[in-house]
Formats: C-alpha cells, structure tokens, sequence
C-alpha cells in the first residue's frame, strides 16, 4: 500500500510528537522536514532518516509531498497553509490555526479552493477524560448545559520569554497567555458546551512581566447563543503550573476536569472518573514533556485514517476556525474594553 509522503516545517519543541506519532503510523512516512535553523534540521534528518531543507517552498516543491505538517511560531501558520494549499499539498498544523481571524478563513477558503484537507491540532479533545464529558452531554445523560467555567494559572518567567525571538510579541505569536497557554483549555470549555457564541466581554492585562508587550492575564465572560454563561480566567504569573480545571453545570449533575482527570458527579449519586491509560506511553525522545501524553498520537493518527478515506478529520479548518474567533474576539474585547459579538 503507498503510503502518504510527508514533510515536518519545524524541528523544534513539538516536533518529535509529530514525527514520532507518523513513524508510528501505517499510512504515511515521514519524507523531508525543514527548519530556518539547518543544523536543526541536519540533526532531525538523521535521527528519522530523511530528507532536510532550510527553505519549506523548496521541501514542498521538490519532495512532492501529499501532507506538510506545520509546527512553527505562530504568524507563520498562515502563510505556509496557504502555499501548502496552493501547491495541492494537505495540511496539519499545530494550534493556534493563525494569529488572526482574516488568517484564519483565507486558510480554510483557499483549501476548500484547491481541494486540500487542513487540520489543526487541538489533541486535549482526544484525552479520555475529555471525551467523557463531551459524551455525556452529547448522549443527553447530563442534562442540558447550564453554565460552565474554567481556569488556567501557570507559570512562564522573563527567562522563558527571553529565550525567544517571537514569543511574547503581537505580530508574531498573537498573543500571550491567552493563545499559548489557555487555549486548549478554551476550545475544550467552548467544544463541551457545543453551542454558538453570542458575546464575549473579558479583560486582558500585563501584570506581572517585564519583558513581554502581550498579556499575562485575562479575565472574562462569553454568553452562547442558548442563553448559558461561560466564565474563564488564564495567568502564567503563578508560582507553578497548577493543573487546569473546567466546570460544566448541567441539569443531570456537574462535570469536572482537572487537568486531564474528569469527573462527572450525577444528582442521583451515581459518580464516573476517566483518567489517562497509565499503559498508553510514547517514547517521544529526549526533551519532550511527559505530560504531553498521547492526544498527539490520536488525533493525527486520525487525521491520516480520514485522509486516506477521503473523509473530513475531526478537528478540520472550520472546527479549528470556532476557537480562533472566540479568542480573537476576546483580545478585541479587551484591547476595546468594549463586549463583542461574534
């Protein structure tokens, strides 16, 4: 069976979780990947065996490659879909889709136009705790959704933000604690809840960093369009990463998720938890964090099972798009200081 051609923009971070989780696949084979930085890109050839570039239009171009997987700062995203597209090449990317919402719909316009799948990664949906609250709500055991809330204090120094070129800055990653930290765990309160967003009215604030011109804080209110209230509050000026927690109130019982443990407590008594499968384990290689998990894994092994059976994948551009303007809205909201509707 031919299995799909592949390239990785990126070898930094989060790139073993990509060419780990294709190696590991059936479908598809990791052909070239590229990095600005070529001795980067030399040393994660070597180590997958494969093709490096310094330059991804020339990766694109010469490899002919059915999938490009894009895991670079932020306010690239954008630019490197849309060549990807145009050259009929599909896409997966790393959150966020862009670093704004124009971006973001040219993205999925231009790979409807070229007939191209774009996915992007948002892999906390496929953690088992994560999939028993949406079920739960999905299959009407919880009840209407009443209300829900969630929280993110975490910890990232001026010495985090100095190591980077591009962190902490609005023109290259959009953002900060916001669209970096907080935002798997926004799209998971927002995914719960299933509905549209009416309004979003927030907060957003530097507060504790020196160095940084983006925000460290946010706090805020998004109504949907069902009537239900949804309240979030992110920091990364806490003393540590303390784990994040969702609440969604239903008519049935309450749902709880903290960090990747979910528990779903029913009026009638009856009590359900779904942690992580201690026995799921990925040796990602060296430098990558344990806490990662295997979501990675999960959702791009199902991007390639509905590639290769010409299916949309879960979490596909307009999905994606969803978050991509609640968070938009929610910098518009506090950089206005105004409520916005979507």
């Amino acid at each position: 069976m031919k299995k799909f051609k592949v390239g990785i923009i990126g070898c930094g971070n989060i790139f073993p979780m990509h060419a780990s989780s294709i190696q590991l696949s059936d479908v598809a084979e990791l052909t070239a990947v590229c990095d600005v930085k070529e001795d980067r890109a030399k040393q994660a050839a070597e180590k997958y065996n494969c093709n490096f570039y310094t330059s991804y239009e020339e990766m694109i171009d010469q490899e002919e490659l059915d999938v490009v997987h894009i895991c670079t700062p932020h306010y690239l995203h954008a630019p490197m879909t849309l060549y990807a597209a145009r050259k009929g090449t599909h896409i997966l990317t790393e959150k966020p889709m862009s670093i704004s919402t124009e971006e973001a719909r040219q993205m999925v316009e231009v790979c409807e136009e070229n007939g191209v799948t774009l996915g992007v990664i948002f892999q906390n949906r496929y953690n088992p705790g994560s999939q028993l609250i949406k079920n739960a709500i999905v299959d009407g055991s919880l009840g209407q959704v009443l209300g829900a809330k969630c929280s993110v204090t975490w910890n990232r120094s001026d010495e985090y933000y100095s190591l980077s070129d591009w962190k902490g800055t609005w023109n290259m990653e959009g953002g900060g604690v916001l669209i970096d930290q907080a935002i798997h765990t926004m799209d998971l309160m927002r995914w719960f809840v299933g509905e549209e967003i009416e309004y979003v009215d927030a907060q957003i604030g530097n507060r504790a960093h020196e160095k940084i011109e983006v925000e460290d804080s946010v706090e805020g209110v998004m109504k949907f369009k069902n009537g239900i209230f949804g309240g979030f509050f992110a920091v990364n000026y806490y003393s540590y990463d303390a784990p994040v927690e969702i609440e969604v109130h239903c008519v049935k019982g309450i749902a709880k998720m903290v960090a990747e443990r979910a528990t779903i407590k029913y009026n009638d008594g009856t009590e359900i938890t779904k942690d992580t499968n201690p026995n799921e384990v990925i040796d990602y290689g060296e430098g990558v964090k344990i806490y990662w998990g295997v979501s990675h894994m999960k959702q791009i092994r199902e991007y390639y099972e509905t590639l290769e059976r010409g299916e949309t994948p879960f979490i596909d551009g307009k999905e994606a798009l969803k978050t991509q303007e609640m968070i938009a809205s929610i910098y518009q909201s506090g950089k206005e200081n105004k409520r916005i509707y979507l």
